[in-house]
């Protein structure tokens, strides 16, 4: 119960932040983007949750069968399956975040930053104009709480 609850308020989450996005002044290129991009963390975080529910049974349809045979239903290894979702949605929390993050700053452009992360280790890859460019997007990632650690791949290439 507790794993479908953490499902609905993540996917909840999820669309709140769209819906956000979606609706700042005119929802312009960037903002379409970095929208694409938590959906797309959100769509691999909900495969993730129903693959891991697939394996240790826990679809609806189980336990209605196992309820007529047994009157009962005994699973093992839930936490794993708990964790596994808290995990994914954590992850595209962050992700989102840091994105927003990215959209606020002027002197950044998140449609040249992309955003990806895995267990609170966050990697950005893409260009940025200058070397300290660099350092202000890893600070802005550092500085969202969750954040364990930040792997940059930026290459500077000037804007021509």
């Amino acid at each position: 119960m507790r794993v479908l609850f953490a499902l609905i308020i993540g996917i909840i989450l999820g669309a709140a932040g769209l819906w956000y996005l979606n609706t700042q002044h005119g929802a312009n290129s960037q903002i379409q983007n970095a929208a694409n991009q938590v959906q797309s963390a959100a769509k691999s975080a909900g495969d993730a949750i129903q693959e891991k529910l697939r394996v240790l049974d826990l679809r609806t349809n189980d336990f209605k069968d196992e309820l007529a045979r047994t009157g009962k239903i005994v699973r093992r290894k839930a936490s794993e399956a708990g964790q596994a979702l808290a995990d994914a949605t954590a992850d595209a929390r962050l992700t989102a975040a840091i994105k927003a993050k990215l959209l606020s700053n002027r002197e950044l452009s998140a449609l040249s930053i992309s955003v990806n992360t895995t267990g609170g280790i966050v990697t950005l890859s893409g260009t940025v104009p200058t070397p300290e460019a660099i350092s202000k997007a890893m600070l802005l990632a550092m500085e969202t709480e969750g954040v364990q650690e930040v792997i940059s791949t930026l290459q500077v290439k000037p804007k021509s």
